[in-house]
């Protein structure tokens, strides 16, 4: 498709070039869409039947228009089981972002939205104490949520979101109380939920397209 191979070509000219497109000092009045942003992330995963931890990660943008924004991340979450079981979640999704107000140039310091996506997951149980005493599963989830840019400059944000993800996938489950550790795998489908807050750092690279 016509937008795969500009953005793959945008890709290796970024890589060639040292990320050198400063020259579009005045592309924050120009229309949004087409707009190419990278961010770092970090993660902190709440509310889950294992209990609390964070993680690290990544993500780029393309901007479809005004209103419409796309996130494409990947991201690494550990949690602490009692102490006694590793548990590693490895998320690689994408998200629609809706800006419900118009911020033209990203001029405005606040810019709220709704968030919404789908990612593909994966989750290992490991016993602290005996690393071969381990199981893994692949997955899939949709998260939804609310968020907002700060945007600093018309260039760069820190972006806050706040979403609660569901697993639709096989579960795996540790019981801590036995000496050695259990862990097992439910073969049935369970819908397996946690809340996911976010802190990102974005800079808005250039436009893949312009009208």
């Amino acid at each position: 498709m016509k937008c795969n191979k500009l953005f793959f070509s945008f890709l290796s000219s970024l890589i060639l070039t040292n990320f050198s497109f400063s020259q579009q000092t005045n592309s924050e009045n120009a229309n949004s869409s087409g707009y190419f942003s990278l961010g770092a992330r970090s993660t902190f995963s709440s509310f889950g039947d294992e209990g609390s931890g964070i993680g690290t990660g990544g993500q780029f943008r393309i901007q479809a228009g005004e209103h419409v924004n796309t996130e494409w991340f990947a991201d690494y979450i550990a949690i602490n089981v009692n102490n006694k079981v590793r548990s590693e979640y490895m998320h690689i999704g994408w998200s629609v972002m809706y800006y419900p107000f118009a911020n033209p140039g990203f001029k405005k310091l606040f810019q709220p939205y709704i968030v919404a996506g789908h990612c593909f997951d994966y989750n290992k149980m490991t016993d602290i104490s005996n690393n071969s005493n381990s199981k893994n599963r692949w997955g899939s989830a949709v998260q939804a949520g609310i968020a907002t840019h700060i945007n600093l400059t018309p260039k760069f944000d820190i972006s806050l979101t706040c979403q609660y993800m569901i697993h639709f996938t096989e579960s795996l489950s540790a019981d801590t109380d036995l000496n050695p550790v259990i862990i097992t795998k439910k073969n049935e489908s369970a819908l397996q939920g946690h809340l996911l807050s976010t802190i990102s750092f974005n800079y808005k690279i250039g436009h893949l397209w312009k009208k």
